[in-house]
Parts: structure tokens; C-alpha cells; sequence
């Protein structure tokens, strides 16, 4: 039990609440009050003057558009760094998918920091890795072509 329990209409003993913690008696609330019948106490007055610290509407709307294109260049800003950031981490040619490596605003400024995340990342997850061949694959072009194909040629190459 606490000392809200405490009713005069309905007084409890306890010997567990001392002098000090409980209220006078004096002090209780005799008759019982209801927020929703009564909102404001009457000692408060509701006809106040204007709060001193009001704006004019032309200034507010004025504040307002310049937090609205402050938040659309911060947007746009953002937007730009992570395009730049894509540019960087393909440009680099380790990995297959430039988004794989997370956006960091060091990366933008200091080169060594991009590669040494791209290498950090691939040491943990190599599959992400291009998969770019290099070399000879067998396939395309191989040197220069005779300029004269005589098929009468190459049949006696092969016959003889």
C-alpha cells in the first residue's frame, strides 16, 4: 500500500508508513475531481494576452522554406557522395558489385582508406571478388591472318 491508497472516506491504517511519508490529513482532498467535468481550475484564467513570443506568419513560412531546401540539399549532397562513392569502389576493379562495400565518408577523402576497406572486405568475404577473366581464354583473334587462303594450297599441305 502507498500513500495514494490513502482515502479519507475510506481511512487505512499502516504501520509501515511513517509520519513522514504520509500526508497530513489536512491535505487530502475532500471532495473528489474529475479532469474531464472540469479541465481548467477556476484560479487559472484562459482569456490570456498573446505569448510575447509569437512570429509573424510571414516569417515563420519564411524559416520554414529554408529548412525545406536546406533538407532538399542535404539530400541531393548525400545522394551525389554515394554515386561518387559506387564511382570509386568500381573504379578500383576488386569487386564485382561497387554497393557490396558500405558507404563511408573517409573512403571519399582518402584513397588509402577505399582500398584498404576493399581489401579488408575481400579478405573476409572473398566471393565478392570480380570475376573478370584475364589472359588467354581461348577465344577471339590469334595473331595475324595469311593474306591469301588458297584451299588448293592447304589440301596439298596436308596430303603430302
Amino acid at each position: 500500500m502507498s500513500t495514494t491508497d490513502l482515502h479519507p472516506e475510506n481511512p487505512v491504517i499502516d504501520p509501515t508508513i511513517d509520519a513522514v511519508t504520509a500526508p497530513p490529513a489536512d491535505q487530502v482532498p475532500l471532495t473528489p475531481v474529475d479532469p474531464v467535468a472540469d479541465p481548467v481550475p477556476a484560479s487559472q484564467d484562459t482569456t490570456t494576452e498573446p505569448d510575447p513570443e509569437t512570429f509573424p506568419r510571414e516569417y515563420v513560412q519564411r524559416l520554414r522554406q529554408e529548412a525545406a531546401d536546406a533538407r532538399v540539399k542535404v539530400k541531393d549532397r548525400d545522394s551525389m557522395a554515394t554515386r561518387l562513392h559506387g564511382a570509386l569502389v568500381t573504379a578500383t576493379g576488386k569487386l564485382a558489385d561497387p554497393t557490396d562495400l558500405a558507404f563511408d565518408q573517409a573512403h571519399l577523402d582518402d584513397p588509402e582508406a577505399l582500398t584498404a576497406a576493399v581489401d579488408d572486405l575481400l579478405s573476409r568475404k572473398p566471393h565478392l571478388a570480380s570475376r573478370r577473366p584475364s589472359g588467354d581464354a581461348g577465344q577471339g583473334p590469334r595473331g595475324s591472318a595469311a593474306a591469301d587462303v588458297d584451299l588448293a594450297s592447304i589440301l596439298r599441305s596436308r596430303a603430302g
